[in-house]
């Protein structure tokens, strides 16, 4: 299914413009000289075209531009016509490249610039010939000069490689016609079809540099049926083009691509959408997820839709492409599962502020210390979950719980992860778990709360203290509460008497909260399990941020009176 869907994609994309998808055999590659003649073949300029950027000479890259490519590989590999290396343009290549080998390379180049002269009866192709035959030698290549750029020729203004007919006879050149005839697993027809594909997938982490197949079987394991290289699974020239294409402006497009260290999902729709997926689960627009949230929840969405949603995660794997995912669905249905997971994941902020909605990587970064620490697999279970409506592994749950326990207290993006995991257990705490929750009487929750209320009270007390409880029993406290609670409150009284004395407001307010909270708990647990200790992180973060946000009202209004 998906190298159907990668087909479509890419004929709707030849009618789009922005597409700027690159005509069939055709690759978007690096071209770094031009080599400038006239009508007759004579060298208009001595010295070749360099595309480099002059500030940096030393760069191999040049011009980025649609050239010939037909991913050639093995020991003898054929030459590129117009868009190759000095070693097949030329003849010329690095000091330590036997001369045979060049010459060989190079002569293969020449007869098949001399059959392209036959075939097409262009004058460009003959001025290119004669060329190479009569005035390669008049070159002046500069000490700069790189074998292992790529070369073109501009023949009396004009580059041939970008005209119809060069494009035609160069797909007429590489069209198989010794192959088996088959039928091709895209488009059902019974074709000629290629034992190997033409093109490579650029872009794929993991993969090699010079581009990936997505169908390839080179080892006994990986053949089928007696069938072996891209035959396992057979494509028309055609087809392969179409998808190739298709899924390399794919990888390409910020808009339809989040890389995921040793992977990238891909994102797209059957029919042209202004709904950015990858925007939403990288970087998204508050504004954007609150009409989601109205579409998909008040009814606004249209009931029938016709529109598809697909998702695919790759990683590179040597010379071929993995399908590690493959989601497809209706673009309703995977709006709706969109909006549910930014609904899941609303949380107060840390100082009570309304819930921003975070990307997959703000969410992935609370498992970890630092972001190069990451695992690509934790975005791929965040982006799966997502998309699919799946609840979240505990494992997830563990790395966040573990973290908070570690730093000694509980970051919004924690919070907001915790709170996603739990809902996956419990659809009901979608609501109930967004903010201080007094209702919630759980003992794990309470203690929770009630570590907070403590804290509070020291830093009331205590403002200018170096290390609170927090930064020395929360590890303690979330685990085995009965082993510290018991100190934490009687160490508490001197705090709430110096209050009492001092901010007989603030005591109040302290003294209140302790009362509610501890007249819910009959004894303080001995262990919390893994949920119960997720538990405790929640009532903790909920209970500071509502005291935050009441102190910062109670400022504003004193501000306000005076």
């Amino acid at each position: 299914m998906l190298l159907q869907r990668l087909n479509e994609l890419a004929e709707r994309l030849r009618d789009d413009p922005e597409a700027d998808l690159p005509p069939p055999l055709y690759q978007s590659k690096w071209l770094r000289y031009v080599i400038e003649l006239d009508a007759q073949g004579r060298l208009k300029s001595n010295e070749p075209t360099d595309l480099a950027d002059p500030g940096d000479r030393h760069r191999k890259s040049g011009q980025r531009r649609h050239l010939p490519d037909i991913g050639r590989s093995g020991s003898k590999p054929p030459p590129i016509l117009l868009a190759d290396n000095a070693i097949y343009t030329l003849g010329i290549g690095p000091e330590d490249m036997d001369a045979a080998k060049i010459a060989v390379r190079h002569a293969a180049y020449l007869e098949e610039l001399h059959a392209c002269a036959e075939r097409t009866g262009r004058p460009e192709i003959v001025a290119i010939e004669t060329c190479l035959r009569a005035h390669k030698d008049e070159l002046e290549l500069g000490e700069f000069f790189t074998t292992a750029g790529n070369i073109t020729f501009r023949v009396d203004g004009a580059l041939p490689i970008d005209q119809d007919w060069f494009q035609r006879d160069w797909l007429t050149l590489n069209t198989p016609t010794d192959g088996p005839e088959m039928q091709c697993i895209v488009c059902g027809q019974k074709k000629r079809v290629l034992k190997r594909l033409k093109g490579k997938i650029k872009g794929v982490p993991g993969g090699q540099s010079s581009g990936t197949s997505i169908i390839s079987a080179n080892e006994n394991a990986y053949e089928s049926y007696g069938l072996d290289a891209s035959l396992i699974a057979p494509i028309c020239l055609q087809c392969s083009e179409q998808m190739t294409k298709g899924l390399n402006w794919l990888l390409k497009s910020e808009h339809h691509r989040i890389t995921l260290g040793p992977g990238a999902f891909v994102f797209w729709t059957r029919e042209a959408s202004t709904f950015d997926f990858a925007a939403m689960m990288d970087r998204p627009d508050p504004d954007q997820v609150k009409a989601l949230l109205s579409s998909a929840f008040a009814g606004k969405q249209a009931p029938v839709d016709s529109n598809r949603f697909y998702a695919a995660y790759l990683s590179g794997s040597g010379g071929r492409v993995v399908v590690r995912e493959w989601l497809d669905m209706a673009l309703p249905e995977a709006q709706g599962n969109l909006a549910g997971w930014f609904k899941r994941q609303q949380i107060t902020r840390a100082w009570g502020e309304p819930h921003q909605p975070l990307g997959v990587y703000r969410l992935a970064e609370a498992t970890v210390r630092d972001r190069k620490d990451l695992p690509a697999q934790t975005i791929h279970q965040l982006l799966v979950a997502a998309l699919n409506d799946r609840p979240l592994p505990a494992n997830l749950l563990y790395r966040t719980v573990e973290r908070t326990r570690v730093e000694n207290g509980v970051r919004h993006a924690q919070a907001s992860l915790i709170k996603l995991v739990l809902c996956g257990t419990d659809p009901r705490l979608e609501d109930t778990m967004s903010e201080l929750d007094c209702t919630i009487r759980r003992p794990d929750y309470l203690c929770g709360r009630l570590f907070a209320e403590l804290e509070a009270a020291q830093r009331m007390a205590n403002p200018t203290a170096k290390a609170t409880i927090t930064d020395r029993y929360y590890g303690t406290a979330c685990t085995a509460p009965a082993t510290v609670f018991g100190t934490l409150v009687q160490g508490a009284q001197a705090h709430l008497s110096k209050l009492k004395r001092d901010r007989p407001g603030a005591y109040g307010g302290i003294q209140a909260r302790l009362e509610e909270i501890m007249s819910g708990l009959e004894a303080f647990p001995a262990t919390l399990t893994l949920e119960e200790q997720a538990y405790f992180a929640l009532g903790y973060y909920h209970q500071r941020a509502a005291d935050r946000a009441a102190a910062m009202e109670h400022t504003n209004s004193q501000e306000k009176e005076s």
